[in-house]
């Protein structure tokens, strides 16, 4: 009976010795890590389609003052090494794509376009490059953006971009 006491105190032992010699790590002052990131990314981002899901590409040195600017450069596609990165533009290349938006709330009229489903990369890549551009043209919280696409099959949504990213 006398070997669980001897093998309890050997523990004992043990857990105090690793107590005290502590995790080795010596205690530092405070050190700058720089500024906090903040808010939402500068500049406007254009959404495609990967094997992956939809990845938002910046456009850092172009100017969206409206919501057709967004258009624009969505129906442009990818550069060429964005392609290269696997980046390909499922949406509709359809010149007839219009967009309006109130107080945060985005309607695409794009005729050619059919929905098919709310997490169809294609569908994804106007409701997200289109809630960027509100965010920027007027200002909009993203969480607030609501886009609603009107296409050959009739309304679909409105949809929030995060829809499309929760992979």
């Amino acid at each position: 009976m006398t070997r669980p006491r001897t093998s309890r105190t050997a523990l004992t032992c043990c857990v105090l010795a690793l107590v005290a010699t502590g995790c080795g790590i010596r205690p530092t002052g405070v050190t700058d890590g720089g500024t906090a990131p903040s808010g939402i990314s500068q500049g406007m981002r254009i959404y495609f389609a990967s094997d992956s899901g939809l990845r938002g590409v910046p456009r850092p040195d172009v100017r969206v003052e409206q919501l057709a600017d967004a258009i624009k450069l969505l129906i442009s596609g990818p550069t060429a090494q964005e392609r290269a990165d696997g980046l390909a533009n499922l949406a509709t290349t359809d010149t007839g794509i219009s967009a309006t938006s109130h107080h945060g709330n985005v309607t695409i009229n794009a005729p050619g376009h059919a929905a098919s489903s709310p997490q169809d990369q294609s569908t994804g890549q106007l409701v997200c490059t289109l809630a960027r551009a509100e965010v920027l043209v007027h200002g909009t919280r993203p969480d607030k953006v609501q886009v609603t696409i009107v296409g050959r099959d009739g309304p679909a949504g409105p949809y929030q971009c995060q829809q499309f990213l929760s992979r």
